[in-house]
Formats: structure tokens, C-alpha cells, sequence
């Protein structure tokens, strides 16, 4: 029985994130929400929340709304992101999207088309994209 107890103990939870990957091929359509890490590979198109850190390799494709504490994007993103810390864009990054993030790193070679807000920590995409709205309603009017 204490064998039992001790395993329970070192089961997964919040201290110990999974690791999840979408390989290379494998293509998803729909919302995935993960209190890990995750590595994109593939093709997403949909929404993503990590509540780690977010990796899209060379071959990764994401379609959507991006919500993550940090990540490093090597390959294609077309919508939205909302970086809570640190959005890396590697050399071979091709983004076409709004970003919101509080800081950025962006390697020579990498492409960005949209527009980027940074300095404040995003708890809520879409409130803060309300609040961008709103100010551009105020200027015009």
C-alpha cells in the first residue's frame, strides 16, 4: 500500500507539466487547451492556450488565436498572439498577425506582417484588443 501512496505522490500535476507534440503530417482542426508545454510540428488551425511555453517548429502551421506564457515560433502563424512574457521569432518565422506581448526577440530573416502591442502582461486577448478598439475610437471621433 505505501507503494501505492508513494506513486500518487509522483504523478503528474501542476508542478510537473506535460510535454505535448502535434508531429510533422498531423493535422488538427478545433481548440486545445494544455497547462503544459507543447511543440507544433504540424498544422493547427483553431484556438491554443498553454499555460507554459509554446514551440512551432520549422514545418508548424497555426490558423487562429494563440494565448501562451512564452514562445518560440520557427515556422508559419496566421491571427492572433497573446504573449504573457517573451515571444522568440526565429529566422525562418513568417508571421501574419496581431501580437500582443510583453517583450519580443526577433532573429534577422524573420517576417512579420500585423500589428504588435507590448509592454503590459496580457491576462485577456480579447479584452485587450476591446481596449485597442476603443482607443482608436477615441482618436477618430
Amino acid at each position: 500500500m505505501a507503494m501505492f501512496n508513494a506513486n500518487e505522490k509522483t504523478g503528474t500535476s501542476e508542478s510537473n507539466p506535460s510535454v505535448n507534440l502535434i508531429g510533422a503530417g498531423t493535422k488538427i482542426e478545433g481548440d486545445i487547451v494544455t497547462n503544459g508545454d507543447i511543440r507544433i510540428d504540424g498544422t493547427l488551425t483553431g484556438s491554443i492556450n498553454v499555460k507554459g511555453k509554446l514551440v512551432v517548429g520549422a514545418s508548424g502551421v497555426l490558423e487562429g488565436e494563440i494565448i501562451c506564457q512564452n514562445a518560440d515560433i520557427s515556422g508559419t502563424v496566421k491571427g492572433k498572439i497573446g504573449v504573457a512574457e517573451l515571444l522568440s521569432l526565429k529566422a525562418s518565422a513568417k508571421l501574419t498577425c496581431d501580437i500582443i506581448t510583453n517583450k519580443i526577440a526577433v532573429e534577422p530573416g524573420a517576417s512579420f506582417s500585423g500589428s504588435c502591442s507590448m509592454g503590459g502582461v496580457v491576462k485577456d486577448i480579447k479584452g485587450a484588443q476591446q481596449q485597442q478598439q476603443q482607443k482608436v475610437g477615441e482618436k477618430t471621433a
